[in-house]
């Protein structure tokens, strides 16, 4: 309102500006209902004269939820990451399909998301529009980003097939996937995130297509069929300690973490929790607790020693086993 007010001079125009776009966005709520779009919990809209509302003031109320923050996400584990991207990904496919047709986010950016106990919702729907664009040859069915252009065809009803979609996927690529996917990808899906960042970079894929392959990955991740490499064999290497937690612990750092102060992990199970402290020069024990992610999947604790053992009814303590020194070497030594 504000800038509007500086730049044309006019209060009462720009009021009636605002308010449009108000009213436009309440009617876009209402039919556009997903999981990740921002709830709509009320509004209140009077006229001119003042009946229902302040001079024809609009009021909003939307569910609460916490700007997305690009930087903070940057430093969060991968799966935090892949959630927001899953979350996207299953918004647009939607989008694709609604019940005004297939709408485009016109101003796609991350400010226009915040997210809600960690899932993804869009709250900025007055730039979304469901207009199809008309055109008379694959020429007039350009889509312009600052780095690359791409021509989709124009089909026999004069309309270009699918601009919004791959208008839609294509943000969704240079905004989120590139910052959020490939980085610290668990090694077992790697392959399949590349293909999804060749697929939607290039724009070889459509919404569904995409929407398939994360909830492929998203099966294996949960699943821990990706871990198919490590050997079961492994947790022989340590000794278990059920109903029992650690104190007076070393710990180290680890990044990703789910904690600043030490190294906290999800795992699928203990065999992974194992597979990552061999691969640790500093680990020597780790502690499983009950806790969960969102995927249902384990968070655990890695360090490099504690002094005790102290009582814990929903704690698992792992240690590695002390190898026994070579006879070769004693023999040597003696």
């Amino acid at each position: 309102m504000g800038k509007c007010v500086e730049d044309f001079k006019d209060a009462q125009g720009c009021r009636e500006l605002v308010s449009y776009k108000l009213k436009k966005e309440i009617v876009l709520l209402q039919r556009l209902q997903h999981p990740n779009v921002i709830k709509l919990k009320g509004h209140c809209a009077g006229d001119a004269e003042g009946r229902g509302g302040e001079g024809g003031r609009v009021t909003v109320i939307l569910e609460q939820g916490n700007p997305l923050q690009m930087i903070q996400l940057l430093q969060s584990p991968w799966e935090d990451r892949f959630r927001v991207c899953l979350d996207l990904v299953r918004l647009l496919h939607f989008l694709s399909q609604s019940p005004l047709g297939s709408v485009a986010l016109l101003d796609f950016q991350p400010r226009q998301f915040v997210t809600v106990s960690g899932e993804l919702k869009l709250t900025d729907l007055d730039d979304a529009s469901a207009e199809e664009t008309s055109c008379r040859t694959d020429a007039d069915c350009t889509l312009q980003f600052p780095h690359r252009n791409f021509t989709l065809p124009c089909s026999a009803q004069g309309v270009c097939e699918g601009l919004s979609e791959k208008r839609n996927i294509y943000n969704a690529y240079r905004y989120f996937f590139t910052y959020l996917l490939p980085h610290q990808a668990p090694p077992g899906l790697t392959h399949l995130v590349d293909h999804i960042m060749n697929s939607t970079g290039e724009l070889k894929a459509d919404i569904n297509q995409t929407l398939e392959a994360f909830e492929n990955i998203l099966l294996l991740y949960k699943s821990g069929l990706h871990l198919d490499n490590v050997p079961p064999s492994i947790i022989r290497d340590y000794t278990v300690m059920r109903g029992m937690g650690t104190s007076g612990n070393v710990e180290y750092r680890c990044w990703p973490s789910y904690s600043q102060q030490g190294c906290v992990l999800s795992v699928h199970s203990v065999k992974e929790a194992a597979y990552i402290c061999n691969s640790h020069s500093q680990c020597n024990s780790f502690t499983l607790t009950g806790q969960k992610t969102w995927t249902g999947r384990l968070l655990a604790s890695f360090r490099s020693s504690f002094s005790h053992l102290v009582p814990d009814g929903t704690s698992e303590v792992y240690v590695k086993k002390t190898k026994a020194p070579d006879t070769k070497e004693q023999t040597r030594q003696s």
